[in-house]
């Protein structure tokens, strides 16, 4: 229990960009962790890992539709 509230101190300490859906990925694997063989610190870490992973992929998507979005606005403009 202890090492979790040290994980926790140390997300909470990082700035956020810097751990975009960590906090969410590390509760999610701490839990599927320890019931699957009290592994809760691992399944934190894998959790954290995952979650930054797939947040950093659609903020990629979002600002490729943003700028797809407005090379479309620019190309429609009457020159």
């Amino acid at each position: 229990m202890r090492k979790i509230f040290y994980l926790m101190a140390a997300l909470v300490a990082v700035p956020a960009a810097a751990h975009a859906g960590c906090a969410t990925g590390a509760a999610v694997g701490a839990v599927a962790g320890h019931y699957a063989g009290h592994h809760a610190v691992l399944g934190a870490a894998a959790g954290c890992v995952v979650a930054h992973h797939e947040a950093v992929k659609r903020r990629h998507e979002e600002e490729a539709a943003a700028r797809a979005q407005q090379q479309q606005q620019q190309q429609q403009q009457p020159r």
